[in-house]
């Protein structure tokens, strides 16, 4: 695992951890099965206290991103997307089990096929439909996947699905790792979904590792959540050589950056302050998870 902690960020070693163990997830480089160190042996590696990978443990098992396997280790749970259930090794196993047990419960392959053919033109989705508990990184997500794509895309908390399962009638939805289990409980079977893959942020912490001499790093969002982690991630490479400064547009208005040498923004704040020199925009969703989105939208739509 690619992890670096500095001790003389002001950032906690926690958050540092939990931080950059989440992103791992997120953008797949710890994928489902994968299991994590032990908490003295990621804490004689990293050279901290074990308290605090048993803390940033703790914290990746509350978010939903890990589970404890037999044995005590913890693993990266699965997604549980539909597509991703019952190890089938391919499509042609799947249809084969399908038409056999179908035979089996006494269905012709004539009613199997209308079956088939209806529930694919139920899951035909509309629009795209986004989750997250946090307000402002959903309005972050959503404006993301407007730029790049010609659907219509909405975002509801898990919160309002639980509370009305019919929402996401009609919807592909796209939900972070940790939701999944919960957010596929409460909705129909037929109902297409796709966990969310976050951006990889190698470029922008390259882009402080080139710095010649100490400088100002700005990081501007609209979400706090977004902050906690873009700082938690770039606390490592910029710890003891550069300093790190903190702005939340909560009235979406523009902000002072006073004498940063480059500001990292979320594409809501990069509009308004895109005409400054050394802005950056700070994408959440990778370009493969884009691609997935509209890729699955065109095929659904046949």
């Amino acid at each position: 695992m690619e992890l670096a902690i500095s001790k003389d960020s002001e950032v906690p070693l926690r958050q540092q951890l939990y931080a950059q163990l989440m992103l791992l997830i997120g953008t797949r480089k710890l994928v489902p099965g994968d299991a994590l160190p032990s908490v003295r042996a990621l804490a004689r590696r990293l050279n901290i206290h074990h308290n605090t990978v048993s803390e940033a443990y703790q914290d990746l098992v509350a978010s939903g991103l890990v589970a404890r396997r037999r044995g005590a280790r913890l693993v990266v749970r699965e997604p549980e997307t539909p597509t991703a259930q019952n190890g089938y090794k391919d499509l042609d196993d799947l249809i084969n089990d399908t038409v056999l047990a179908a035979r089996q419960q006494g269905y012709t392959l004539a009613q199997l096929r209308e079956r088939v053919r209806q529930r694919l033109l139920d899951a035909a989705p509309e629009r795209i439909l986004v989750l997250s508990t946090d307000p402002s990184f959903l309005e972050i997500m959503r404006a993301e996947l407007e730029e790049s794509l010609d659907w219509p895309v909405e975002g509801r908390s898990p919160a309002e699905i639980a509370a009305d399962p019919s929402l996401p009638a009609g919807a592909l939805l796209l939900c972070p790792p940790g939701l999944m289990p919960e957010v596929l409980s409460t909705i129909p079977k037929n109902l297409p979904a796709v966990p969310i893959l976050y951006s990889d942020a190698r470029q922008h912490l390259e882009s402080v590792r080139s710095f010649k001499r100490p400088s100002l790093i700005a990081v501007v969002s609209i979400s706090r959540d977004f902050l906690d982690l873009a700082t938690a991630v770039l606390a490592p490479v910029a710890a003891g050589r550069h300093s790190v400064r903190e702005f939340l547009m909560a009235n979406r208005g523009d902000c002072d950056l006073g004498a940063a040498d480059i500001a990292f923004c979320d594409c809501i704040a990069y509009r308004t302050l895109r005409s400054r020199t050394g802005v950056v925009p700070y994408r959440v969703l990778s370009h493969r998870c884009i691609e997935q989105i509209r890729s699955m939208m065109a095929d659904l739509n046949l």
